[in-house]
């Protein structure tokens, strides 16, 4: 099988993945908020962003040493693959260590992180938290082994494994709430799934891998081993200020405000995150193939690309922002849940929905960052926005509540959208960034000019809202969101290549993109 054909497969899994779990995650979110309540759905999420934090032990490894073991799988060395996994195992299970000692080390303090937490007590609290580190302990155990697969383009082992857990914790999960009405048996029917998981996987490799099991390993070189630290300090900023801008937004909110805040906010991220994921499988799938281009394709065919990608980028994540802008708190409130005190103030939602934009340019710009191999230039860029995200976050909750928090990831996150392109226009293309921000401001204006238009519309029919009209309004937005987009930019040579290489790869169209006389070569990308 092809890299093409092992790229498809991954894709194709990666998407059912994506709506299965989606699924999967919204009935097993649905029953446990209506059979459990907005208390412990808050003191799930803490705990959930706590072990994200804790993960930060990682630092790295695990993606150095992946790209460490692309060369000998290719090249079929089977002894330094030993070698690489053999590092591998013990390095994560070192990290399991570190983050289970540093977890216990913290668990006398969360009762500072979990303000208001209605009738729980510290000793409830405690006893959950030590089962969430549990499960989090024991990833590590199997986690190296899916790197081997990963390395040879089968990432779809990973994403099988992953669904049919998930759907498997999920099943036992919603009978035991069920059944029981309790978190705690909630939560040791998890620990239950996932170490019968960790097993089948440990014998599913070694059976697939048969080499894992061999005793004889060769060490690394000194050498080798130094490169593995090297790529590993390198991401070591990344990792830190992604955790800092990303990951502690729960933490100041289940802290300073109280941990039912947290439950109503979960809600909203938990739709933008996995709808977006939707979006994220496209561009995500394209790295090793900028990579390709970086490698092989002059400066002015990489801008072409890197525009074209970029145009589609604010397209559909331009989408998807006017979508949730209407749609989130309708959507939550009146078809849901159909409960009071589950929604956010819509500045709130605007402050997402903006960041969730503005991801879209930044996914655009790390992507081909990382397809370039520019990881020095900006490394302490991520560290900054931690320390802002968390100094403004914090400043403003105090005064004027969960809105704050979401100024501070708009604030911190924006500094990538202004700094990283001029790095890649002056590195990857030799020019200025002075289009980059002119192209930014017209796809803004046409995503604000929609929002805007839609606004009242979206009032007038959606002043009850029931299952018929929010439908309605998502028909109306998709149609004319995509209707004034080609309006707008029918006419840009970004659009013409996107065009010419999506059609002419469906034969029912081909006529229609031979007939736009479009041929700007996109069709043999």
């Amino acid at each position: 099988m092809g890299r093409i054909q092992k790229a498809g497969k991954n894709i194709i899994f990666g998407y059912i993945s994506t709506l299965v779990i989606l699924l999967v995650n919204f009935i097993q979110r649905t029953v446990f908020i209506y059979v459990l309540g907005k208390t412990f759905t808050g003191v799930n999420e803490t705990y959930t962003n706590v072990l994200s934090v804790l993960s930060l032990a990682e630092m790295g490894i695990g993606t150095a040493l992946n790209y460490s073991l692309y060369k000998p799988v290719a090249e079929r060395d089977i002894e330094k693959v030993k070698s690489y996994m053999r590092f591998y195992k013990k390095a994560y299970l070192s990290i399991a260590g570190v983050i289970a000692v540093v977890g216990l080390a913290i668990s006398p303090f969360l009762k500072y992180v979990l303000k208001n937490p209605g009738n729980l007590t510290v000793k409830e609290l405690t006893l959950y938290y030590y089962l969430f580190l549990f499960n989090t302990v024991i990833s590590y155990f199997v986690a190296y082994k899916y790197s081997l697969s990963n390395a040879e383009q089968k990432n779809y082992i990973q994403t099988n494994i992953t669904t049919l857990t998930k759907i498997a914790t999920a099943a036992v999960q919603i009978t035991v709430l069920l059944l029981t009405r309790n978190f705690l048996f909630y939560l040791l029917a998890q620990s239950v799934v996932e170490l019968f998981q960790k097993i089948f996987v440990t014998a599913y490799m070694n059976r697939v891998y048969p080499y894992l099991r061999d005793p004889d390993v060769q060490k690394l070189t000194a050498e080798e081993t130094q490169v593995i630290s090297t790529k590993t300090k390198a991401l070591i900023c990344s990792k830190v200020g992604d955790v800092a801008r990303l990951q502690t937004d729960f933490l100041v909110i289940s802290s300073l405000v109280n941990v039912d805040t947290s439950a109503v906010v979960g809600n909203y991220v938990y739709i933008i995150t996995y709808v977006g994921n939707f979006i994220n499988v496209i561009f995500e799938s394209v790295i090793s193939g900028f990579g390709n281009v970086v490698a092989t394709e002059s400066k002015e065919r990489q801008y072409l690309l890197f525009r074209v990608y970029r145009f589609f980028a604010c397209w559909l994540f331009g989408f998807g922002a006017v979508g949730f802008y209407h749609l989130l708190t309708p959507f939550i409130g009146g078809v849901w849940l159909r409960k009071e005190g589950w929604t956010l103030p819509q500045v709130t939602v605007a402050l997402l929905v903006m960041d969730f934009y503005l991801k879209g340019g930044r996914t655009v710009l790390f992507n081909f960052k990382i397809a370039s191999g520019l990881f020095e230039q900006d490394k302490f860029l991520p560290l900054i926005q931690g320390a802002i995200n968390l100094v403004v976050s914090i400043a403003l909750v105090i005064k004027i509540g969960v809105t704050g928090v979401y100024v501070g990831t708009l604030v911190s996150g924006i500094l990538a959208n202004l700094i990283r392109p001029g790095i890649i226009y002056r590195v990857c293309f030799d020019r200025k960034p002075w289009a980059y921000f002119k192209d930014s401001l017209k796809y803004l204006a046409v995503v604000f000019g929609v929002g805007v238009i839609i606004t009242p519309v979206c009032s007038a029919l959606m002043g009850e809202v029931t299952i018929l009209t929010f439908v309605v309004m998502v028909l109306i937005i998709t149609l004319f969101y995509n209707l004034v987009f080609l309006a707008v930019f029918h006419r840009t040579e970004e659009f013409s290549y996107l065009w010419t290489a999506v059609v002419c790869r469906l034969p029912v169209l081909g006529k229609i993109a031979a007939g736009r006389g479009a041929g700007k070569g996109g069709a043999d990308e």
